[in-house]
């Protein structure tokens, strides 16, 4: 990597397409692209985004409501083509898991890997569990679909499993409906069932939204104990960035479809490099300090999936899109560009500037 990659490219430089693929990597998205037709126009809610994700890691995905994240994971679990209008999605790109490809693979092939090999927990457990089955019985299904055993033997599974996510009482509350349970139970309940096959990768979509802050640091904290059980790799997708710094190793950050910044959790916080980035960690409250000033909001609104702005889509909100950028124009599409170890960022702004302005007009505002 030469010093001028680092510091941003010149007109005509030939650029990366992100970061290199690791050998190691248990899941590796290659230039992912999810777009869906409408009537008012193609909606590119992914737009070629590229990270890698090893067994026993965890990366937090953040951004704010329609950058693409939940777009993303559904992506991965193969859940877009369900359905009458799944036929209408247009997906490109590659999807790697445990040297399997997902996005040319057969439906049947990614159904059947679906809750071994990969589970998700979803944003609303009370929509994503059916009204009409107990929830003992749920997991029991979901354990049945993947083991050629008795419903006794998947039932006594599924009470361990309400067990060890914290349900008391799990051989009474096994046959328990949904409506039955508080929200942190019912959120405890998905991970049973997305656990209940030990599967390889786990990915939580806003798994802590509408809780209290004392059971969502219990479902973190119980998260990490089963990803250490289990050995599994871990996606938390979320806009609240103090989630992933207590759980993450990683952190890729997304606008507008595409990823701005991806780096280990103590540079993003400690060292970030684009400007979107320090408006996420501007608009974060702080408990460990003094707040003597007001968040600093993001201004303006995310932009339009129909009609992204060509270059970078942040540029209609930067405050910086006016820093002298050696010839760089408006229209010209950002690259990601390694910037440290492990740290990748999509912005035309030099290295330099970009640490001058955090280290003398963000970082003592936070």
């Amino acid at each position: 990597m030469t010093e001028l990659s680092k510091t941003g490219a010149a007109v005509g430089e030939p650029v990366t397409s992100g970061e290199p693929t690791t050998p190691e990597a248990f899941l590796e998205v290659r230039d992912l692209k999810v777009h869906f037709p409408t009537d008012d126009g193609l909606v590119k809610s992914v737009d070629g985004l590229t990270f890698q994700l090893e067994k026993g890691k965890t990366l937090g995905i953040v951004g704010e409501s329609g950058s693409g994240k939940s777009v993303t994971s559904l992506a991965v679990m193969g859940l877009h083509r369900q359905g009458a209008r799944g036929k209408n999605v247009r997906m490109s790109g590659e999807i790697w898991l445990g040297g399997k490809e997902l996005v040319g693979a057969e439906p049947d092939e990614v159904r059947r890997m679906r809750g071994r090999e990969m589970a998700m927990i979803f944003q609303d457990p009370l929509s994503a569990m059916h009204p009409y089955y107990t929830v003992g019985s749920q997991i029991v299904e979901a354990y049945r679909v993947h083991n050629d055993v008795n419903k006794k033997i998947a039932r006594n599974r599924a009470i361990e499993l309400l067990d060890r996510v914290g349900i008391p009482e799990p051989d009474k509350r096994v046959d328990s409906y949904p409506h039955e349970f508080s929200g942190g139970m019912r959120q405890r309940a998905m991970i049973a069932m997305a656990l209940v096959n030990n599967p390889e990768l786990l990915i939580a979509d806003e798994p802590t939204t509408a809780l209290d802050v004392t059971v969502q640091a219990q479902i973190l904290d119980l998260i990490r104990d089963l990803q250490k059980e289990f050995g599994s790799a871990v996606i938390i997708i979320t806009h609240d960035l103090g989630v992933v710094a207590e759980i993450a190793d990683d952190i890729l950050v997304m606008y507008g479809g595409r990823c701005v910044e991806r780096g280990p959790v103590e540079d993003i916080f400690y060292a970030p490099q684009h400007p979107y980035t320090w408006g996420l960690l501007g608009s974060m409250p702080r408990i460990d300090r003094d707040q003597t000033e007001r968040l600093i909001p993001v201004k303006g609104s995310p932009p339009s999936l129909i009609n992204v702005p060509s270059g970078c889509a942040f540029n209609p909100r930067c405050p910086y899109a006016d820093v002298p950028k050696g010839g760089i124009t408006r229209t010209d599409r950002p690259q990601l560009r390694e910037v440290g170890s492990r740290h990748y960022s999509a912005c035309h702004m030099s290295h330099e500037d970009r640490t001058r302005i955090w280290t003398e007009e963000i970082a003592p505002k936070l």
